[in-house]
Protein backbone atom coordinates (compact mmCIF):
# COMPACT_ATOMS: atom_id res chain seq x y z
CA UNK A 1 0.00 0.00 0.00
CA UNK A 2 1.09 3.48 -0.17
CA UNK A 3 2.88 5.29 2.32
CA UNK A 4 1.03 8.53 1.72
CA UNK A 5 -2.49 9.89 2.38
CA UNK A 6 -3.59 9.39 -1.29
CA UNK A 7 -3.76 5.84 -3.43
CA UNK A 8 -0.77 5.05 -5.94
CA UNK A 9 -2.20 3.65 -9.05
CA UNK A 10 -0.05 2.28 -11.66
CA UNK A 11 -1.71 1.80 -15.26
CA UNK A 12 -0.63 -0.12 -18.04
CA UNK A 13 -1.22 0.97 -21.68
CA UNK A 14 -1.22 4.57 -20.86
CA UNK A 15 -0.31 6.13 -23.83
CA UNK A 16 -3.56 4.73 -26.02
CA UNK A 17 -7.34 5.33 -26.64
CA UNK A 18 -8.62 4.27 -22.86
CA UNK A 19 -5.32 4.88 -20.84
CA UNK A 20 -4.86 8.64 -21.79
CA UNK A 21 -8.31 9.28 -20.28
CA UNK A 22 -7.58 6.75 -17.34
CA UNK A 23 -4.46 8.26 -16.45
CA UNK A 24 -5.78 12.08 -16.54
CA UNK A 25 -9.36 11.27 -14.21
CA UNK A 26 -6.77 9.17 -12.18
CA UNK A 27 -4.39 12.30 -12.04
CA UNK A 28 -7.72 14.85 -10.99
CA UNK A 29 -9.33 12.10 -8.49
CA UNK A 30 -8.18 13.94 -5.03
CA UNK A 31 -8.24 10.12 -3.67
CA UNK A 32 -4.94 9.52 -6.14
CA UNK A 33 -2.00 10.59 -4.91
CA UNK A 34 0.24 9.46 -7.70
CA UNK A 35 -0.28 7.64 -11.24
CA UNK A 36 2.27 5.84 -13.06
CA UNK A 37 1.76 5.14 -16.40
CA UNK A 38 3.88 2.30 -18.32
CA UNK A 39 3.71 2.32 -21.89
CA UNK A 40 6.39 1.33 -24.61
CA UNK A 41 7.48 5.11 -25.40
CA UNK A 42 7.01 8.10 -22.68
CA UNK A 43 5.20 10.93 -24.12
CA UNK A 44 5.99 14.22 -24.36
CA UNK A 45 3.70 15.57 -21.52
CA UNK A 46 2.91 14.78 -18.01
CA UNK A 47 0.01 15.41 -16.26
CA UNK A 48 0.29 16.73 -12.49
CA UNK A 49 0.83 13.77 -10.39
CA UNK A 50 1.94 11.29 -13.07
CA UNK A 51 5.34 9.75 -13.43
CA UNK A 52 6.35 7.70 -16.51
CA UNK A 53 7.82 4.04 -16.55
CA UNK A 54 9.21 2.89 -20.48
CA UNK A 55 8.13 -0.71 -20.53
CA UNK A 56 7.50 -3.27 -23.52
CA UNK A 57 5.37 -5.94 -22.04
CA UNK A 58 5.98 -8.22 -25.09
CA UNK A 59 9.32 -8.27 -23.96
CA UNK A 60 11.05 -10.88 -21.44
CA UNK A 61 13.06 -9.72 -18.34
CA UNK A 62 10.72 -6.63 -17.67
CA UNK A 63 10.64 -5.98 -13.54
CA UNK A 64 7.27 -5.35 -13.71
CA UNK A 65 6.88 -6.33 -9.61
CA UNK A 66 9.27 -3.76 -9.04
CA UNK A 67 7.46 -0.91 -10.48
CA UNK A 68 3.80 -2.48 -9.07
CA UNK A 69 5.33 -2.10 -5.67
CA UNK A 70 3.43 -0.22 -3.02
CA UNK A 71 0.98 0.23 -5.39
CA UNK A 72 -2.95 0.26 -3.98
CA UNK A 73 -4.51 -0.86 -8.19
CA UNK A 74 -3.27 -1.66 -11.15
CA UNK A 75 -4.91 -0.90 -14.30
CA UNK A 76 -4.26 -3.38 -17.18
CA UNK A 77 -4.91 -1.47 -20.61
CA UNK A 78 -2.00 -2.64 -22.59
CA UNK A 79 -3.10 -4.41 -25.80
CA UNK A 80 -1.82 -4.90 -29.29
CA UNK A 81 -4.46 -5.05 -32.46
CA UNK A 82 -2.20 -5.14 -35.14
CA UNK A 83 -0.08 -6.84 -37.21
CA UNK A 84 -3.25 -9.28 -38.09
CA UNK A 85 -1.62 -11.24 -39.89
CA UNK A 86 0.61 -12.54 -37.01
CA UNK A 87 -1.35 -13.32 -34.38
CA UNK A 88 2.10 -14.94 -32.73
CA UNK A 89 3.14 -11.20 -32.49
CA UNK A 90 -0.23 -10.12 -30.66
CA UNK A 91 -0.21 -13.63 -28.85
CA UNK A 92 2.98 -11.88 -26.93
CA UNK A 93 1.98 -8.95 -26.20
CA UNK A 94 -1.43 -9.54 -25.44
CA UNK A 95 -1.52 -12.76 -23.61
CA UNK A 96 2.12 -13.45 -22.23
CA UNK A 97 2.32 -9.65 -21.73
CA UNK A 98 -0.67 -10.06 -19.59
CA UNK A 99 -0.36 -12.65 -17.97
CA UNK A 100 3.40 -11.20 -16.74
CA UNK A 101 1.56 -8.59 -15.23
CA UNK A 102 -0.92 -10.94 -13.48
CA UNK A 103 2.30 -12.55 -12.15
CA UNK A 104 3.63 -9.47 -11.15
CA UNK A 105 0.59 -8.03 -8.99
CA UNK A 106 0.44 -11.43 -7.16
CA UNK A 107 4.61 -10.80 -6.25
CA UNK A 108 4.20 -7.62 -5.24
CA UNK A 109 1.16 -8.08 -3.00
CA UNK A 110 -1.13 -5.81 -5.06
CA UNK A 111 -4.62 -5.18 -3.55
CA UNK A 112 -6.96 -4.33 -7.01
CA UNK A 113 -6.00 -5.70 -10.20
CA UNK A 114 -8.71 -4.02 -12.85
CA UNK A 115 -8.44 -6.03 -16.33
CA UNK A 116 -9.82 -4.29 -19.33
CA UNK A 117 -11.56 -7.54 -21.04
CA UNK A 118 -14.30 -6.95 -23.90
CA UNK A 119 -17.56 -7.49 -25.32
CA UNK A 120 -15.25 -9.42 -28.28
CA UNK A 121 -14.72 -12.14 -24.70
CA UNK A 122 -18.26 -13.23 -24.69
CA UNK A 123 -19.56 -16.40 -26.84
CA UNK A 124 -22.21 -15.56 -29.45
CA UNK A 125 -25.47 -13.97 -28.32
CA UNK A 126 -28.84 -15.33 -28.19
CA UNK A 127 -31.28 -15.24 -30.93
CA UNK A 128 -33.13 -11.91 -30.76
CA UNK A 129 -32.59 -8.52 -28.81
CA UNK A 130 -32.19 -9.95 -25.26
CA UNK A 131 -28.87 -8.57 -23.79
CA UNK A 132 -27.13 -10.31 -21.60
CA UNK A 133 -25.31 -9.69 -18.28
CA UNK A 134 -22.34 -10.84 -17.05
CA UNK A 135 -22.85 -14.36 -16.52
CA UNK A 136 -23.01 -14.61 -20.38
CA UNK A 137 -20.52 -17.49 -21.36
CA UNK A 138 -16.65 -15.62 -22.11
CA UNK A 139 -15.28 -18.37 -24.82
CA UNK A 140 -15.41 -15.62 -27.44
CA UNK A 141 -14.87 -16.48 -31.15
CA UNK A 142 -12.18 -18.65 -31.76
CA UNK A 143 -11.80 -17.94 -35.08
CA UNK A 144 -10.22 -14.25 -34.39
CA UNK A 145 -7.31 -13.61 -33.05
CA UNK A 146 -8.94 -10.69 -30.55
CA UNK A 147 -11.88 -12.37 -29.63
CA UNK A 148 -9.18 -15.75 -28.62
CA UNK A 149 -7.07 -13.63 -26.51
CA UNK A 150 -9.58 -11.79 -24.76
CA UNK A 151 -11.36 -15.14 -23.61
CA UNK A 152 -7.93 -16.82 -22.43
CA UNK A 153 -7.37 -14.68 -20.36
CA UNK A 154 -10.76 -14.78 -18.69
CA UNK A 155 -9.54 -18.24 -18.04
CA UNK A 156 -6.19 -16.87 -16.70
CA UNK A 157 -8.37 -14.69 -14.64
CA UNK A 158 -10.42 -17.42 -13.37
CA UNK A 159 -7.39 -18.94 -12.26
CA UNK A 160 -6.03 -15.98 -10.45
CA UNK A 161 -9.14 -15.60 -8.74
CA UNK A 162 -8.96 -18.70 -7.48
CA UNK A 163 -5.10 -18.67 -6.23
CA UNK A 164 -5.41 -15.14 -4.95
CA UNK A 165 -8.66 -14.52 -2.88
CA UNK A 166 -6.90 -11.23 -1.79
CA UNK A 167 -6.68 -9.78 -4.73
CA UNK A 168 -9.48 -7.57 -5.50
CA UNK A 169 -10.40 -8.28 -9.63
CA UNK A 170 -12.42 -6.61 -11.40
CA UNK A 171 -12.97 -7.54 -14.79
CA UNK A 172 -14.54 -4.36 -17.35
CA UNK A 173 -15.97 -5.94 -20.61
CA UNK A 174 -16.71 -2.67 -22.51
CA UNK A 175 -18.25 -1.70 -25.52
CA UNK A 176 -16.52 -0.14 -28.63
CA UNK A 177 -14.79 2.57 -27.35
CA UNK A 178 -14.83 6.03 -29.11
CA UNK A 179 -13.39 9.62 -28.96
CA UNK A 180 -12.56 12.11 -31.17
CA UNK A 181 -8.84 12.10 -30.00
CA UNK A 182 -8.60 8.21 -30.69
CA UNK A 183 -10.01 9.18 -34.27
CA UNK A 184 -6.43 8.86 -35.98
CA UNK A 185 -5.37 6.28 -34.14
CA UNK A 186 -8.82 3.53 -34.49
CA UNK A 187 -8.43 4.47 -38.26
CA UNK A 188 -5.11 3.28 -38.88
CA UNK A 189 -6.27 0.34 -36.58
CA UNK A 190 -8.92 -0.99 -38.42
CA UNK A 191 -9.31 0.96 -41.87
CA UNK A 192 -5.20 1.31 -42.97
CA UNK A 193 -3.30 4.09 -42.90
CA UNK A 194 -4.10 5.51 -46.03
CA UNK A 195 -8.00 5.32 -45.44
CA UNK A 196 -8.75 9.33 -45.70
CA UNK A 197 -10.29 10.66 -42.78
CA UNK A 198 -12.53 12.57 -45.38
CA UNK A 199 -14.72 9.28 -46.40
CA UNK A 200 -16.54 9.87 -43.09
CA UNK A 201 -18.54 13.00 -44.64
CA UNK A 202 -22.10 12.41 -45.23
CA UNK A 203 -21.85 14.15 -48.40
CA UNK A 204 -19.65 11.04 -49.97
CA UNK A 205 -21.85 7.98 -48.75
CA UNK A 206 -25.39 8.41 -51.25
CA UNK A 207 -26.06 4.74 -50.04
CA UNK A 208 -24.95 2.88 -46.67
CA UNK A 209 -24.32 -0.97 -46.39
CA UNK A 210 -26.92 -2.95 -44.55
CA UNK A 211 -25.40 -6.04 -43.24
CA UNK A 212 -28.08 -8.57 -42.04
CA UNK A 213 -27.23 -8.78 -38.29
CA UNK A 214 -24.95 -6.53 -37.94
CA UNK A 215 -25.73 -4.40 -35.11
CA UNK A 216 -22.88 -2.89 -31.82
CA UNK A 217 -22.91 -1.19 -28.82
CA UNK A 218 -20.72 1.79 -28.49
CA UNK A 219 -19.17 4.10 -25.82
CA UNK A 220 -16.95 7.18 -25.44
CA UNK A 221 -13.95 6.46 -23.70
CA UNK A 222 -14.05 8.93 -21.17
CA UNK A 223 -17.44 7.13 -19.95
CA UNK A 224 -15.19 3.76 -19.96
CA UNK A 225 -12.39 5.85 -17.60
CA UNK A 226 -14.96 7.27 -15.36
CA UNK A 227 -16.00 3.70 -14.33
CA UNK A 228 -12.11 1.80 -14.98
CA UNK A 229 -11.85 5.21 -11.83
CA UNK A 230 -14.89 4.12 -9.79
CA UNK A 231 -13.50 0.64 -9.95
CA UNK A 232 -10.18 1.86 -8.23
CA UNK A 233 -12.16 3.63 -5.26
CA UNK A 234 -14.94 0.90 -4.94
CA UNK A 235 -14.54 -2.20 -3.15
CA UNK A 236 -15.78 -4.29 -5.96
CA UNK A 237 -14.91 -7.29 -8.04
CA UNK A 238 -16.04 -9.62 -10.91
CA UNK A 239 -17.22 -8.46 -14.42
CA UNK A 240 -18.80 -4.95 -15.36
CA UNK A 241 -20.35 -4.83 -18.94
CA UNK A 242 -20.03 -1.33 -20.48
CA UNK A 243 -21.89 0.45 -23.34
CA UNK A 244 -23.93 3.24 -24.09
CA UNK A 245 -27.47 3.49 -25.93
CA UNK A 246 -28.80 2.94 -28.33
CA UNK A 247 -27.43 -0.09 -30.12
CA UNK A 248 -26.14 0.97 -33.62
CA UNK A 249 -27.19 -0.36 -36.65
CA UNK A 250 -27.69 0.16 -40.69
CA UNK A 251 -30.76 1.81 -39.71
CA UNK A 252 -29.67 4.34 -37.31
CA UNK A 253 -26.43 5.40 -39.26
CA UNK A 254 -28.16 5.68 -42.50
CA UNK A 255 -30.37 8.31 -40.81
CA UNK A 256 -27.42 10.24 -39.31
CA UNK A 257 -25.44 10.18 -42.63
CA UNK A 258 -29.14 11.16 -44.33
CA UNK A 259 -28.11 8.35 -46.65
CA UNK A 260 -30.37 5.46 -48.09
CA UNK A 261 -29.49 1.60 -46.52
CA UNK A 262 -29.17 -0.54 -49.14
CA UNK A 263 -28.88 -4.71 -47.99
CA UNK A 264 -26.05 -6.69 -48.56
CA UNK A 265 -25.64 -10.31 -47.69
CA UNK A 266 -23.23 -11.52 -45.51
CA UNK A 267 -20.86 -13.73 -47.67
CA UNK A 268 -20.98 -10.76 -49.98
CA UNK A 269 -19.60 -8.19 -47.48
CA UNK A 270 -17.11 -11.04 -45.95
CA UNK A 271 -15.68 -11.49 -49.01
CA UNK A 272 -15.17 -8.16 -49.80
CA UNK A 273 -13.48 -7.80 -46.47
CA UNK A 274 -11.80 -10.94 -47.11
CA UNK A 275 -10.16 -9.75 -50.59
CA UNK A 276 -8.96 -6.58 -48.80
CA UNK A 277 -7.65 -8.37 -46.01
CA UNK A 278 -5.66 -10.79 -48.13
CA UNK A 279 -4.26 -8.04 -50.28
CA UNK A 280 -3.15 -5.92 -47.33
CA UNK A 281 -5.26 -2.95 -47.93
CA UNK A 282 -7.57 -3.69 -44.80
CA UNK A 283 -6.21 -4.32 -41.63
CA UNK A 284 -9.01 -5.50 -39.92
CA UNK A 285 -9.91 -9.29 -40.77
CA UNK A 286 -12.72 -10.91 -42.44
CA UNK A 287 -12.72 -13.14 -38.58
CA UNK A 288 -12.91 -10.09 -37.02
CA UNK A 289 -16.17 -9.50 -38.90
CA UNK A 290 -17.47 -12.60 -38.08
CA UNK A 291 -16.80 -12.40 -34.37
CA UNK A 292 -18.54 -9.00 -34.46
CA UNK A 293 -22.05 -10.35 -36.36
CA UNK A 294 -21.86 -12.89 -33.50
CA UNK A 295 -21.63 -10.07 -30.48
CA UNK A 296 -24.07 -10.14 -27.96
CA UNK A 297 -26.25 -6.83 -26.67
CA UNK A 298 -24.80 -6.03 -23.15
CA UNK A 299 -26.89 -5.38 -20.29
CA UNK A 300 -25.06 -2.95 -17.69
CA UNK A 301 -27.26 -2.86 -14.94
CA UNK A 302 -24.64 -4.18 -12.47
CA UNK A 303 -22.71 -0.93 -13.46
CA UNK A 304 -25.43 1.35 -12.46
CA UNK A 305 -26.14 -0.31 -9.46
CA UNK A 306 -22.92 -1.62 -7.79
CA UNK A 307 -20.52 1.16 -9.14
CA UNK A 308 -23.45 4.34 -9.60
CA UNK A 309 -22.04 4.44 -13.28
CA UNK A 310 -23.75 5.59 -16.00
CA UNK A 311 -22.38 7.20 -19.67
CA UNK A 312 -22.60 11.06 -20.06
CA UNK A 313 -23.05 10.50 -24.20
CA UNK A 314 -25.47 8.87 -25.79
CA UNK A 315 -23.60 6.28 -28.36
CA UNK A 316 -24.89 7.98 -31.29
CA UNK A 317 -23.69 11.39 -29.62
CA UNK A 318 -20.10 9.26 -29.51
CA UNK A 319 -20.20 8.72 -33.21
CA UNK A 320 -20.67 11.56 -34.32
CA UNK A 321 -17.76 12.97 -32.09
CA UNK A 322 -15.41 10.49 -33.65
CA UNK A 323 -16.69 10.93 -36.95
CA UNK A 324 -15.75 15.06 -36.18
CA UNK A 325 -12.61 13.39 -35.39
CA UNK A 326 -11.56 11.28 -38.91
CA UNK A 327 -12.29 13.94 -40.72
CA UNK A 328 -10.46 16.40 -39.11
CA UNK A 329 -7.81 13.94 -38.44
CA UNK A 330 -7.69 14.21 -34.96
CA UNK A 331 -5.04 13.16 -32.10
CA UNK A 332 -2.87 13.57 -29.11
CA UNK A 333 0.26 14.07 -27.73
CA UNK A 334 1.34 10.45 -27.08
CA UNK A 335 2.90 8.36 -29.82
CA UNK A 336 -0.26 5.77 -30.64
CA UNK A 337 -2.68 8.78 -30.59
CA UNK A 338 -0.82 11.21 -33.38
CA UNK A 339 -3.31 12.83 -35.27
CA UNK A 340 -2.65 11.69 -39.03
CA UNK A 341 -4.67 13.38 -41.60
CA UNK A 342 -4.83 11.19 -45.02
CA UNK A 343 -6.06 12.49 -48.33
Amino acid sequence: MSSGSGKRVVVTGATGNVGTSVVRLLAEDPEVESVVGLARRSPDRTPPGTEWSTVDLGAEGADLAGVFEGADAVVHLAWAFQPTHDPAVTWRTNVLGSLRVFEAVAAANVPALVHASSVGAYSPGPEGERAVDESWPTHGWPDAAYCREKAYLERALDTFDRDHPRTRVVRMRPAFLFKRESASEQRRIFGGRFLPGQVARPELLPFLPDVPGLRVQALHTEDAAQAYRLAVRTEVRGPFNLAADPPLDAELLAKMFDARPVRVPRTAARSAIAAAWGLRLLPASPHLFDAVLRLPLMDCTRARVELGWRPQRTATEVLEEFLHGMRAGAGAPTEPMRGRKVG
